[in-house]
């Protein structure tokens, strides 16, 4: 159901809740957003009973970050760092006040176009887990794989996220794997492992 607009005067429009670790029952405010869409606790219950052992000492990229209620579930189960990116200024300025409450030293927001970002080559360390959830219908989901798989934002065996609507005709770059799939609602979930490269 679609939300109604946020009020200019509104600080925050609603709430996430983290469902496991450290971090467990804690509320975050979310900013009502146009195209934010929380993946639901029912969603990502599933997501994490799959992610189970990968969490731990992971680095992690949430790609269109939105209410962060994936990257910071990470960081809840002791992820080594995370990587929000969000375009919307006012969502990033919120996750940086998330993780200010949260007083964590191990997460960084970058205020920007994901696919501007991953079009540049990671210089940095590559993740291990990353989350590709952007708006629906506006056919993010397939460039945003290509470029992390073409410009060193992966780890050889990383996992790979991707959650789209269920009649998008989504195929995953050569080489990505199908662990877990499921559909909720509208909604088509996949959990992909990046085979390693023999070189």
């Amino acid at each position: 159901m679609r939300k109604k607009p946020a009020s200019k005067n509104s600080q925050s429009d609603g709430v996430i809740r983290i469902i496991s670790g450290q971090f467990r029952g804690r509320k975050l405010p979310v900013k009502d957003v146009t195209g934010l869409r929380p993946t639901t606790d029912r969603v990502k219950e599933t997501l994490f009973n799959w992610l189970m052992q990968d969490t731990r000492d992971a680095t992690v990229l949430d790609c269109f970050a939105g209410s962060g209620g994936l990257g910071f579930e990470c960081l809840s189960r002791f992820a080594k760092q995370t990587c929000f990116i969000e375009l919307d200024r006012q969502a990033a300025q919120q996750l940086n006040s998330n993780i200010a409450t949260l007083k964590l030293s191990n997460a960084k927001v970058i205020n920007d176009n994901t696919i501007d970002v991953l079009s540049r080559k990671n210089e940095q360390a590559p993740f291990d887990l990353v989350f590709v959830d952007p708006p629906f219908r506006q056919d993010l989901a397939q460039p945003c794989c290509v470029l992390l798989e073409q410009n060193n934002w992966l780890t050889n065996n990383a996992l790979i996220y991707v959650e789209v609507e269920k009649e998008l005709d989504f195929t995953a770059p050569q080489g990505w794997q199908i662990l877990k799939e499921k559909q909720a609602g509208q909604v088509l979930c996949r959990l992909y492992q990046r085979n390693e490269k023999v070189s």
